[in-house]
């Protein structure tokens, strides 16, 4: 194994090694399960010869250079340390979670928030990416829950993401309004900073579709940086391989209170280390 840069790790495939499948080589190297392996490769972390490869059975030839960013490779700690969530404000009835990467909305941190308050009855009231950081709202009580998803069905809601984009977005402002999966989805967009390969944005979306901020910059050509299923797939760029997810994150959520009348429900998250250390790799970042 060679390190082409602190960030990623890299190896290059010998005669010995080819025709080995991508997961059986990934496992060896690695000296981790092929459970372990299989997850690196569902993540889409692992690229062969700068393009993103997710195939199990991918057969690896003499030659070939596969990496993955140092930050993906599974922790190896005799004592891992629990983990736990950071709850940004919370009442009677509501809490608002500042959720970390590569964790499930409903399910991981449902599961884990209810253990870390004793609040068996917490339920997320909508969804974020597994690998989407930021606000996450949670219902303390059924009754909470149910009034909560009728202020989101009426579009009283806001919610306002920070994003990373590839290339340089010209404009200063602007909203698409393109159908998603039959559906109108609206996004407004504003650029926040921009470098020579990469742009800043702030983004409000009035919908919320499936993966609708990622689909609507892909379709436009700027992909979120790091995300693996409707980003770049073909890393000309090194430093594309060191994007450890994608670089999108819920940095406030405001609503009209769903149980007190006359109040407002408010959150906002900071921006996460790991994308702050992107901005700089990027040259927007101090």
């Amino acid at each position: 194994m060679k390190e082409k840069s602190p960030s990623v790790v890299s190896f290059v495939v010998s005669k010995a090694q080819a025709e080995q499948s991508l997961q059986m080589f990934l496992a060896a190297r690695l000296s981790i399960s092929r459970r372990a392996a299989k997850n690196l490769l569902d993540e889409r972390v692992v690229w062969v010869n700068r393009r993103c490869v997710w195939m199990t059975h991918h057969t690896l030839k003499t030659g070939d250079t596969v990496e993955l960013p140092v930050a993906s490779l599974p922790k190896q700690s005799a004592k891992p340390s629990a983990p736990s969530i950071r709850v940004l404000v919370q009442d009677d009835f509501y809490l608002v979670a500042d959720k970390p990467s590569n964790m499930l909305s409903v399910g991981s941190a449902e599961e884990l928030l209810r253990a870390q308050t004793g609040i068996a009855t917490l339920q997320a009231v909508h969804r974020l990416d597994r690998d989407t950081t930021g606000c996450l709202l949670f219902a303390k009580n059924a009754a909470a829950f149910d009034a909560a998803v009728a202020v989101f069905k009426t579009r009283r809601v806001s919610k306002l993401y920070r994003v990373m984009v590839y290339g340089r977005y010209e404009r200063t402002a602007s909203t698409v309004d393109q159908e998603l999966d039959g559906e109108r989805a609206v996004s407004h967009i504003q650029r926040e900073m921009m470098s020579k390969d990469a742009s800043f944005l702030k983004v409000k979306i009035e919908t919320g579709r499936t993966h609708q901020i990622r689909r609507h910059l892909a379709a436009m050509r700027h992909p979120v940086l790091g995300d693996r299923e409707h980003g770049v797939k073909f890393a000309r760029d090194p430093r594309l391989l060191t994007v450890p997810r994608q670089m999108l994150h819920a940095a406030s959520l405001e609503l009209p209170h769903p149980m007190r009348a006359g109040e407002t429900l408010k959150a906002h998250s900071p921006l996460p280390a790991d994308f702050r250390r992107c901005l700089q790799l990027f040259g927007m970042g101090k």
